[in-house]
């Protein structure tokens, strides 16, 4: 298998990773029933030879769980891979409340080294943004943990603008993760360029529409009872009917490029910005040599426009 993925920088943090990443959430949270652990280990440790490098966890997928499979399955390749993970809840009250407070993320950074079996986390993102504690407050606590050697890059998650700007001025932040995919473009009025202006990079998550835009889900497509997916709006019955254009537009293109729906949504994304890292996420092996096929998918100018205009106007009638 070849392993020469290209490698992409995350704006100007000299943080180099695979052009895909792989969000490991779904692996012990949120998508119905747990995968077997043995098999999730094998696919973790598969990608890394398939070249990701590039590795997306955090404290409260399970909770705790992910971090656990992760830290096990990548162990043996430590000097290869970028392993993201994140502070921002309160795990212990068993709910999901906010706490960025600076001694609980102190904390997390602890606990998380632990169950990653690592000595450095290579990205450290605040999951969501703690409208309790100044987010100066949060950065400088970071910036503490890098200066300790305890943490080497910052990340923010779903944050804004402003908030962006004033942790950045407190601590470099390195990556935003927020969701983006072709059926999910809010980040490109203001967040895509105040992070080309900061110098930042991107992290998608969701970049598959939570699988809608691999072509595999229709109206009659029942989740099990435990999969979140029941819950998201967009994913309702009906709105899938309404989306269905979607996936159809990208089928056409897919046939006429002999590739699959799933990986024209990710070159499309890979095509926006050099230092945007997609991290779609899966379970099985034949999904995850899918999406691979992506990183060497070349959109021409000309359609990646009309992807633009067939989107934009499906936009308009969902």
């Amino acid at each position: 298998m070849d392993t020469k993925i290209q490698k992409r920088k995350l704006g100007k943090s000299e943080l180099e990773v695979s052009a895909l990443g792989f969000g490991c959430m779904g692996m012990s949270f949120s998508y119905g029933p747990t995968p077997d652990k043995k098999g999730m280990i094998s696919l973790l440790q598969k990608a890394v030879e398939r070249g990701i490098t590039f590795f997306d966890t955090a404290e409260v997928y399970g909770p705790f769980t992910n971090e656990e499979l992760v830290g096990e399955a990548l162990a043996p390749f430590r000097d290869e891979v970028v392993i993201a993970t994140k502070f921002g809840f309160d795990t212990a009250s068993g709910i999901s409340a906010l706490n960025s407070r600076p001694e609980h993320i102190r904390e997390v950074a602890e606990a998380s080294l632990k169950r990653l079996r690592i000595d450095v986390i290579d990205l450290f993102y605040q999951h969501r943004v703690d409208p309790n504690i100044p987010i100066e407050d949060v950065a400088g606590t970071v910036k503490d943990l890098i200066k300790e050697g305890k943490v080497k890059h910052f990340g923010l998650s779903e944050a804004g603008v402003q908030t962006i700007r004033r942790a950045h001025a407190i601590q470099s932040v390195a990556a935003l993760q927020s969701e983006y995919s072709l059926w999910w473009r809010e980040p490109e009025a203001e967040i895509l360029p105040t992070l080309e202006e900061l110098g930042i990079g991107f992290v998608p998550y969701s970049p598959l529409g939570k699988g809608f835009l691999t072509g595999k889900i229709n109206e009659n497509t029942v989740f099990d009872k435990t999969d979140f997916r029941n819950t998201v709006p967009r994913l309702s019955p009906e709105n899938r009917i309404a989306n269905q254009v979607f996936v159809d537009l990208l089928a056409s293109v897919a046939q006429r490029k002999s590739a699959t729906p799933a990986q024209i949504a990710l070159a499309w994304l890979l095509a926006q910005k050099p230092w945007i890292v997609p991290i779609p996420g899966t379970t099985k092996l034949s999904r995850l040599d899918e999406n691979l096929g992506a990183v060497t998918l070349e959109l021409t100018l000309n359609e990646l426009q009309e992807i633009n205009a067939a989107a934009s106007l499906a936009l308009r009638l969902s």
